[in-house]
């Protein structure tokens, strides 16, 4: 066995050791991907994705209605989502949502799908070099942020859970995906998202404590905070009980669960206001303002200005 020093590059991921921390990002993936799909000397745009229109008739990403063409099998739909579904996975939270809505339309793609698909591409023609930058200077421990875009899709009725959770400072943990059931309400709809993102604590807790004590360092015993941004959510968490007519109907394992952590010490719920909440990210098309302030509050930044 023969030690080649600090991990350079590893499964398309670059990996740069600076004197203050450490970039992953996947900008020679990027261009790859780009010279593939014919995009890399494609206008840059500033969000992966346009803000959609309130008008559902008037929605882009609408599914494919009856007189409108499938696109055939010249054009590579499929692969250019499973290029993107592989970078968001990675070292792109950013363009998660898009490509999540993209991806629905997969068996029967249009037109509008696949200038939903190259305005992706052309978002990441000018964020080649974007990455996650994990600081050595950073104090904070895990915590996460917990949101539910309340009928995502209008077309089916569903919503959409959103979760982020980061570690001194950068995002380590997300998803963004469509609820599998009808949310009645935009508190059901947080309700659900918030039950996702306790599963999802619980295991990263047992996976940074594992971490913590193989090293020898002190172990944080202290329960991990879930920022949410409904008022009614949390206020039911806290007192552990469900008290409405409108919101009876919830099956009690999406308050259970959440609420039996809360009594281990493992999780807090804490309030948020929206503006602050980091997750609208994965719920939702945001304004160019909003989404560069969350993209750089995850802890997003690019390799030319480290």
């Amino acid at each position: 066995m023969k030690d080649l020093g600090k991990t350079k590059y590893c499964l398309g991921l670059q990996i740069e050791h600076m004197h203050n921390g450490i970039l992953v990002h996947q900008s020679n993936y990027v261009e790859n991907v780009l010279k593939r799909f014919n995009m890399d000397n494609a206008n840059p745009v500033s969000t992966p994705m346009v803000v959609r229109s309130l008008n559902v008739d008037k929605d882009p990403f609408r599914p494919c209605e009856k007189n409108e063409e499938v696109l055939g099998p010249e054009v590579p739909y499929l692969s250019a989502i499973g290029a993107l579904m592989y970078l968001t996975n990675c070292t792109r939270p950013d363009i998660s949502f898009a490509v999540n809505l993209l991806a629905r339309f997969s068996s029967s793609p249009t037109k509008r799908h696949w200038n939903g698909i190259k305005h992706i591409f052309r978002y990441l023609r000018g964020t080649v070099d974007l990455g996650l930058f994990y600081s050595n200077n950073a104090k904070e421990g895990l915590l996460g942020y917990a949101d539910a875009g309340y009928l995502s899709d209008p077309h089916k009725a569903r919503s959409q859970t959103g979760y982020v959770f980061m570690n001194e400072g950068t995002v380590i943990s997300w998803r963004s995906q469509k609820h599998t059931l009808v949310a009645t309400s935009s508190n059901h709809a947080e309700v659900i998202a918030l039950h996702e993102a306790s599963r999802e604590c619980v295991w990263l807790r047992s996976m940074t404590q594992l971490i913590v004590t193989s090293c020898g360092l002190e172990e944080d015993r202290d329960p991990t905070l879930i920022y949410e941004d409904n008022v009614a959510c949390v206020t039911q968490m806290k007192e552990g009980y469900i008290k409405s007519d409108r919101t009876k109907h919830i099956p009690p394992r999406f308050f259970s669960y959440t609420q039996d952590l809360m009594k281990s010490n493992q999780v807090e719920i804490k309030y948020v206001q929206s503006s602050n909440n980091t997750t609208d990210l994965f719920t939702k098309s945001l304004p160019t303002a909003i989404f560069r302030k969350h993209v750089h509050s995850i802890g997003m930044r690019h390799a030319h200005n480290m």
